[in-house]
């Protein structure tokens, strides 16, 4: 099976990670996707992060409805911060008869070359890419990889960060996450502070 790793901290997931999932299931040759939970990403800041097990749920709820899409927890497992090169790693030794890849916004394929043992990466695992409306010049030696593939998957202007701090300022921000997803945040006070 080809499988589809999408990253994130999905603090919380929104309607645009779901697209994104979505299409990558329906209109490219990955058999499913796995929202990858990320329990700390070496370059967002810990402290602002709703707890782990929160954010899981909520992806959870997202996804329930589609079969192709699926939550997981693999990260939680590693050792923290977790570097991308090291949970591949591991999903091969754990899943030898699966293809993994990568999913990812151009906005990450401008930094990969920052990413930690990132030619391993490269030379082990196809990357996905999907456009970014703000994404930058492409670096020469990732234009024509044999390894990237570009997804024409819509072009969305939706974080995380910007629901939060609508939720904070009470503003109604239900049409941009699954129902479920807001109520849970909703019975839970999330993000309020």
């Amino acid at each position: 099976m080809k499988i589809g790793l999408y990253f994130g901290t999905f603090n919380p997931i929104h309607i645009g990670h779901l697209i994104i999932a979505n299409h990558m299931a329906e209109h490219s040759d990955l058999n499913q996707i796995w929202m990858v939970v990320t329990p700390h990403n070496p370059h967002k800041q810990k402290s602002s992060l709703l707890d782990d097990y929160h954010r899981l749920h909520m992806v959870h709820l997202a996804t329930e409805d589609y079969p192709k899409i699926k939550p997981s927890d693999i990260e939680f497992k590693l050792t923290q911060p977790n570097y991308t090169v090291n949970t591949l790693a591991h999903l091969q030794e754990k899943f030898p008869n699966h293809e993994f890849c990568l999913i990812m916004g151009e906005d990450n394929l401008n930094s990969l070359h920052k990413w930690k043992n990132y030619e391993v990466i490269l030379q082990n695992h196809d990357i996905y890419v999907y456009p970014r409306a703000a994404s930058g010049e492409i670096d020469a030696q990732f234009v024509n990889h044999p390894k990237i593939h570009r997804v024409g998957a819509p072009i969305l202007e939706l974080s995380s960060t910007f629901i939060r701090e609508g939720i904070k300022k009470g503003k109604n921000i239900r049409p941009m996450v699954p129902h479920k997803v807001w109520e849970y945040i909703d019975h839970n006070l999330f993000y309020r502070k």
